[in-house]
């Protein structure tokens, strides 16, 4: 009697009901019948056999709702974890859902920011401007302090979206787990660490005020780049279900095309910002896609509106500089620095055969970058890079990934407003720049200062340290304890030996700091202590081992 068990801590039965439904609809029941959740399929499968796993994935997400459709978009982004063609149906999925009635809208405003319409706005739009699945997004106009009108979009969470999510959120966790206990081919999906990832992503949409602080953070790091604008936050009309953000009059980038602006300017600043983002500050926009994408200024001189900020990756330093030299190897077609970078950033989760997995490496980039320069495609590269090291047992940090997405992104676009665009020939200068940046001397000279602190610590605090281990084992505090008995006779000389080195390492620096005041009677004495405390622990050691046998 599983069954019941399982399904006890479910709030909504019936939702869950609903996605097995549907699961069962599309052909995944047999899966479903190997778990406990197969005490609540009924009815037969309508999937044909025409249909590709990746198509019967994809309607099942849509047959579920907003909630699985931005599941589905985290997906799209895990090459890693998701097989290729899945993948790719998974990135046709458009967040596009009815709106919600205007009335729902005007409650949800009002109650945010504590007034109504009326004394709000100069004018807000009752018809929407778009409508995803977490918000809509409505035009207005407010009156700034200073007496000036400003023309605004106004993004109002859906009512009772985050209860919603919260339910469907906690179903998918019951479900990853009860398919990877119950399936275990299934766990070389990861489909509990997929779902917690959609959790942590979808979570950070849901509260506005982090994509206010988002959109201040980049306009912060683009200072004096006129090429690129990131949206005003108006702070007054603004609460975690809504935001109000600067309307930007613009084209989106296709029209923007069409109306004559250079494809290849639009693309190269496009990349540019990219890379800055990533490589030089380390907090990017995770889905720079032709809708966040809005095209204003002049044809041959076009401004970059970047929107919908809530979505981020973020590359700490480490990664970062992890990240540049595996651009740095690809880009000089280094095989083994583009294995050993990527083995830097990935963690192993078993043994890796490093030699295998350089050859596999080597055949990967010989695939792609044996290549004249206009025909290398980069976002192959990277997706089968990963899924290389995927093989191997490296486990790939979800931000680089995000990485991965924004470069496929650019690079998939640009090829298909200028097809002649060159993306590989574009970056290679770029990164060859951002290595001998780390190298120059305004670098390397915090760096090395930071080091020397950091030894400079550690010097200081370890004479402390090392009398405070003297002490625990003088007063018999300190303990080595192990599980295996056969070890302990092992441990008992160790342990005489540690102590021994301990206690030698402790006279020797001290007459060395003795010497060094010109205490040289002192420093004398402890020399020679140390050199007969650790001769007689030898030979005591010595004994005690020929006893033992």
């Amino acid at each position: 009697m599983a069954a019941p068990t399982l399904f006890s801590a479910v709030r909504d039965l019936e939702r869950l009901r609903q996605i097995v439904g549907v699961l069962v609809r599309h052909g995944f029941g047999e899966v479903l019948a190997r778990t406990p959740l197969g005490a609540l399929v009924s009815g037969s499968s309508e999937a044909r056999a025409t249909q590709s796993v990746g198509e019967r994935v994809r309607l099942v997400i849509q047959d579920l709702g907003p909630s699985f459709v931005k599941l589905g978009q985290i997906a799209s982004t895990r090459p890693d974890l998701i097989p290729l063609d899945v993948v790719r149906e998974l990135k046709k999925l458009q967040d596009r859902v009815p709106p919600v009635e205007f009335e729902q809208i005007q409650q949800q405003i009002e109650s945010e920011l504590g007034g109504s319409i009326e004394s709000l706005f100069e004018w807000l739009d009752p018809e929407p401007l778009a409508s995803a699945s977490v918000g809509q997004v409505h035009r207005a106009r407010v009156r700034g302090d200073d007496g000036v009108e400003h023309e605004v979009v106004v993004k109002v969470q859906r009512p009772g979206i985050k209860s919603i999510i919260e339910r469907d959120v906690e179903l998918l966790y019951l479900i990853a787990q009860t398919v990877e206990r119950s399936v275990p081919d299934s766990r070389i999906y990861s489909p509990v660490k997929l779902v917690a990832e959609f959790d942590r992503s979808i979570s950070a949409e849901l509260d506005f005020t982090l994509e206010a602080e988002h959109a201040i953070r980049f306009a912060k790091n683009f200072e004096g780049h006129p090429e690129v604008r990131f949206p005003r936050v108006h702070r007054k009309w603004s609460a975690k279900r809504v935001l109000t953000l600067e309307f930007f009059d613009g084209q989106k980038v296709y029209a923007a095309v069409d109306s004559g602006f250079d494809p290849e300017k639009i693309t190269r600043a496009t990349l540019g910002i990219i890379i800055k983002s990533v490589f030089e500050d380390g907090f990017f926009h995770a889905d720079p896609h032709p809708g966040n994408v809005i095209l204003m200024g002049k044809a041959d001189a076009p401004v970059i509106g970047l929107i919908d900020l809530g979505l981020v990756g973020r590359l700490t330093p480490q990664l970062r500089d992890k990240t540049i030299d595996l651009m740095v190897a690809a880009v000089q077609e280094d095989y083994r620095g583009i294995a050993d970078a990527l083995y830097a950033i990935g963690t192993p989760t078993r043994k890796i055969d490093r030699g295998a997995f350089e050859a596999e490496v080597g055949v990967l980039a010989e695939r792609y970058l044996g290549k004249p320069l206009a025909d290398i495609e980069v976002s192959g590269l990277i997706r089968d890079l990963v899924g290389g090291a995927t093989k191997y047992g490296l486990e790939i940090p979800p931000d680089f990934l995000l990485v991965g997405k924004a470069i496929m992104t650019v690079e998939g676009v640009g090829k298909e407003i200028s097809p002649q665009f060159d993306l590989y020939g574009e970056m290679r200068p770029y990164f060859l720049r951002l290595m001998a940046s780390r190298y120059s001397p305004e670098r390397l000279v915090p760096e090395l200062l930071r080091s020397a602190a950091r030894m400079s610590s550690a010097a200081t605090d370890f004479p402390v340290q090392a009398q405070e281990i003297l002490e625990d084992l003088r007063k018999g505090r300190l303990e080595i304890r192990v599980r295996e008995p056969a070890l302990s006779q092992v441990f008992d000389v160790a342990g005489r030996r540690i102590y021994s080195g301990f206690v030698v390492g402790s006279l020797l620096i001290g007459s060395a700091l003795l010497g060094a005041s010109h205490s040289w009677a002192a420093s004398a004495a402890f020399f020679v202590l140390a050199l007969g405390w650790g001769g007689g622990h030898t030979v005591q050691a010595m004994w005690l081992s020929r006893r033992k046998r």
